[in-house]
């Protein structure tokens, strides 16, 4: 039997089974190094890149150990992003589906805070969310950590480059200090090991490469000379290369909407993802970007960290990036699990200097290629393969997935095939069609019941 095999490990039998319905047969590298001393109680630094697998080991990790019956909050994870918490308590409960009754639930900012001090006095098994939130809740004392056994910092340097230092150690402060500590992060800067020795005990450690080679990602380098042309080249790379999922990122929030406004004024799809967005607002970009509706997602460095986002075709510097080690992350969300990816940056003549020295991080020559003709602007934007349509319903009204599906592939409805990405939200829900099935599916959804309920449902457009 293969040693990196999850049967190798101690693991409950309904959590093995599981496992295996979810087709995870072998664990990752972050998983096989990491997962065994987890499940032995010591404390573990995970030094990994996003897309490793790493939820999936200190998730299987604080499963095995919880006591369903005792109702009170035992693991505590906490994430740098909204985006990152709902997608780790997605993957738990995932994880968790052979559990009855264990409760996760997820506590970040950006949405009311009244509806989970009511989730809570009904109490959680596991909480996952940001530290913002986290802390309101103990300031509020409407969330008792004092029975945590399992503390997870995940993507902790994110934590601490957004100056969540502070808010960590009230957090910590409030949790036993006889517990088991998981810290994962993508580096290990200075800031990391001063609160490593701070709030874990003789911890195991835990490195491994990155999960797709550099050989999967093409690398493409342009200067542009001047910075006004910056605009216009990126128009003519999407133009070439025609990526159906593309992510640009820029250094300032206020430059995501001013490029994702020009590119949407030539008629490409594009939308902006940054801190300033409403709640609802940033999950209707996540949501139409994962299952492409929208070609091109806009993002800085900050909103772009615990994307969810599969197999992306391309990855765009709009300027290179301050730190060659952030260039290394940023094209490394393409190009993964043995896809080919493209990574295009563009840089002017005074950002050369930048170039020079990501190219000795690298170990490697820069050469800029030229830009693709601009014969190119002449053409017509092209045009995503999939639209959004929204239906006024979701998980409080019992919607789910399969009666979406239903709903659209019932008598004189649309093929199976032309249904995307379904996902559900509290009160609202978003299924992705086939841009030719996008009229007779909203008719479908508007005219038909779903749980015997009529409910409304509109395209969501750019």
């Amino acid at each position: 039997m293969n040693s990196t095999a999850f049967s190798k490990v101690e693991l409950q039998p309904d959590l093995l089974s599981n496992l295996a319905s979810l087709g995870y047969d072998h664990m990752t590298p972050i998983q096989a190094g990491s997962l065994p001393p987890i499940l032995e109680g010591k404390d573990v630094i995970a030094q990994a890149k996003t897309g490793s697998g790493k939820t999936a080991a200190f998730g299987l990790g604080l499963l095995q150990k919880l006591d369903v019956d005792s109702y009170r909050v035992q693991s505590l994870v906490l994430c740098p992003t909204r985006e990152l918490a709902d997608q780790v308590a997605r993957e738990l409960r995932r994880l968790a589906r052979a559990i009855h009754n264990i409760k996760i639930l997820n506590l970040c900012g950006g949405v009311p805070i009244g509806p989970q001090i009511g989730s809570l006095e009904h109490g959680a098994h596991v909480i996952v969310g940001t530290p913002g939130r986290v802390e309101d809740h103990l300031r509020k004392k409407t969330l008792d950590l004092r029975h945590v056994s399992l503390l997870v910092l995940d993507e902790a340097d994110r934590m601490l480059d957004m100056g969540f230092q502070e808010t960590l150690d009230a957090i910590l402060a409030r949790v036993p200090a006889r517990r088991q500590t998981l810290l994962f992060s993508a580096t290990y800067p200075d800031q990391i090991q001063s609160l490593a020795k701070r709030v874990m005990k003789n911890p195991v450690t835990v490195k491994v490469d990155e999960s797709h080679g550099s050989a999967s990602i093409r690398q493409h380098f342009y200067c542009i000379g001047l910075n006004k042309h910056r605009m216009a080249a990126l128009r003519l790379l999407l133009l070439k290369f025609r990526p159906e999922s593309a992510l640009v990122f820029c250094n300032t929030r206020l430059e995501t909407e001013e490029v994702a406004d020009e590119l949407r004024s030539h008629g490409l799809s594009a939308i902006a993802l940054h801190g300033d967005l409403e709640q609802r607002a940033r999950d209707q970009a996540l949501v139409r970007f994962s299952n492409r509706s929208a070609s091109v997602l806009v993002a800085t460095d900050v909103a772009a960290r615990g994307l969810d986002i599969d197999d992306l075709d391309a990855v765009i510097n709009y300027h290179i990036a301050r730190d060659p080690e952030v260039h290394v992350h940023r094209i490394g969300r393409t190009g993964r699990a043995g896809r080919k990816g493209i990574a295009c940056t563009l840089y002017s003549e005074k950002e050369s200097f930048r170039a020079e020295r990501l190219a000795e991080y690298l170990g490697r020559e820069i050469e800029p290629e030229a830009l693709p003709p601009y014969s190119l602007l002449e053409k017509p934007a092209y045009k995503p393969a999939m639209v959004t349509l929204q239906i006024d319903g979701g998980r409080k009204q019992k919607v789910r997935p399969g009666d979406i599906l239903g709903a659209l592939t019932g008598a004189e409805g649309i093929a199976g095939k032309q249904v995307g990405k379904i996902q559900i939200f509290d009160h609202f829900s978003y299924v992705a069609v086939s841009r030719d099935a996008a009229r007779p599916a909203l008719r479908k959804l508007s005219e038909g019941k779903l749980k015997g309920r009529s409910f409304r449902a509109r395209r969501i457009n750019g």
